[in-house]
């Protein structure tokens, strides 16, 4: 079995959508409309992983530029998802690699991401692959 990653199509939302569902946070989120998700992710990255010809793995990427004197260009990743029956399998572990390597070309120093608080197997991955815990995350609802 060979896995590729590749930037993510149209076509490939509902398989996305699907991968999202099977996380229990994700499940519990409202219906997502996929193609105004695909069309509002333009600017970033949305890659997919495929083996044999099936989509088992996404993640997204954004390069930000940041506003300081040495203007640092850093990548944050965000919804990284294996298929559950693959998990265990060093897939998150191939899929976190091709996403550094992504950022390093684009000219990024550092790659931030945010794990639900709750997701404590998720936070020992990060760790294992050297993240840090480095911030504490704030959040607002801009609902009025």
């Amino acid at each position: 079995m060979t896995l590729a990653f590749r930037p993510a199509t149209r076509a490939d939302v509902p398989a996305i959508l699907e991968l999202l569902a099977e996380d229990w946070i994700g499940a519990t989120r409202t219906e997502l409309d996929g193609d105004a998700m695909f069309d509002a992710l333009q600017g970033t990255e949305l890659i997919v992983g495929e083996m044999d010809g099936k989509i088992i793995a996404t993640y997204q990427i954004s390069i930000n530029h940041l506003i300081s004197l040495s203007a640092p260009c850093r990548a944050i990743l965000e919804g990284v998802r294996v298929a559950s029956h693959l998990r265990g399998q060093k897939i998150g572990e191939q899929l976190v690699a091709d996403a550094e390597e992504r950022a390093k070309r684009a000219g990024a120093t550092v790659m931030n991401l945010t794990s639900n608080s709750t997701r404590v197997a998720a936070h020992r991955f990060y760790i294992r692959l050297g993240y840090k815990q480095s911030h504490a995350g704030f959040r607002k609802a801009l609902t009025s």
